[in-house]
């Protein structure tokens, strides 16, 4: 039976944690992260699956120290295996491993190596992402690809919805590539980085809407970051304004340039300065939730200004 310590959290941990115990694979430690306090934790607990399994579980602050590589080196485990666990694993970690250390990253690599992949993915309006495992070496999402599964993006998925069909995949991934890993005959597919892109960690601030973009750039952003992430937002009359699912609506044609924000046939609009549109289906003002009617109540047919970012 082969043996892998795994470095794991998040949706995705737990969807491949469940493929190698169910493919006998001998997990000897889960490593993962303690919850934070200022977190919205949305998404599966590996660690109480772990716990299920009666597996041993730590979470230490930092992997990288001596005495977590003493505790993974006296196990030594055939594989090391990293899935969305938030800590890079230096080189004395990853050479622990017999038969190799291995990450599931959210996209289809070389495309949108780096922090918050799939989010991306839809900012930049990709029509598809998917699930790469690949062998890590020292510097991240660059070692070679042992699986891979693209996944759809629809023109109107949010970030959530694509991150559970990468999540799936993922498992697939690792399912498919597990008996090739095992026997060392797994083909190993270079990276050409050159063709690929890499993208930095995201902020909630990253979310302000810049009303100066066309409606479909901020239609994808909206899309890239709605909850459970922080989500999109404005400024309207010196408040606040999250808008959390929108539309594309109609170009306004011969009338005036954007910005500016109004209700119409039932709904709010938000005219861009290239005179496209966005229809606003959800919002909150103030952090509370804000409908056409009380824009209307607050306005009446008024056009309200939106600041250019």
């Amino acid at each position: 039976m082969a043996r892998a310590v795994v470095f794991a959290y998040h949706n995705v941990g737990v969807r491949c944690l469940k493929v190698l115990l169910a493919q006998g694979i001998e997990v000897q430690l889960l490593v993962t992260h303690k919850d934070s306090p200022g977190e919205a934790i949305w998404f599966d607990s590996v660690e109480q699956l772990a716990r299920k399994h009666a597996l041993p579980v730590i979470a230490p602050e930092d992997p990288n120290t001596a005495a977590v590589l003493a505790q993974i080196q006296a196990l030594a485990p055939d594989f090391l295996f990293s899935f969305y666990y938030r800590r890079m694993l230096r080189l004395p970690l990853l050479a622990v491993p017999r038969l190799g250390a291995y990450n599931m990253h959210g996209s289809l690599l070389p495309k949108y190596r780096g922090r918050a992949p799939v989010n991306w993915a839809v900012i930049q309006g990709e029509t598809e992402t998917g699930a790469t495992l690949h062998q890590m070496v020292e510097k991240p999402d660059t070692g070679g690809v042992v699986g891979q599964m693209a996944v759809p993006i629809g023109p109107d998925d949010t970030a959530f919805d694509v991150f559970n069909k990468v999540a799936e995949a993922a498992g697939q991934v690792l399912e498919l590539a597990l008996p090739g890993l095992i026997t060392g005959t797994v083909p190993v597919i270079a990276q050409n980085l050159a063709k690929g892109s890499y993208f930095g960690g995201r902020k909630p601030e990253d979310g302000r809407i810049d009303w100066l973009k066309s409606a479909r750039a901020i239609h994808n952003l909206v899309r890239g970051v709605a909850p459970p992430y922080p989500g999109a937002f404005t400024e309207l009359d010196g408040k606040r304004l999250r808008v959390l699912r929108s539309r594309l609506g109609p170009d306004s044609g011969s009338g005036p340039p954007g910005p500016f924000f109004y209700a119409e046939n039932g709904y709010c609009i938000a005219t861009c300065s290239d005179r496209s549109s966005l229809v606003l289906l959800e919002m909150e003002l103030g952090g509370k939730p804000f409908t056409t009617g009380d824009f209307l109540a607050l306005y009446g047919n008024r056009s309200m200004p939106l600041p250019a970012q």
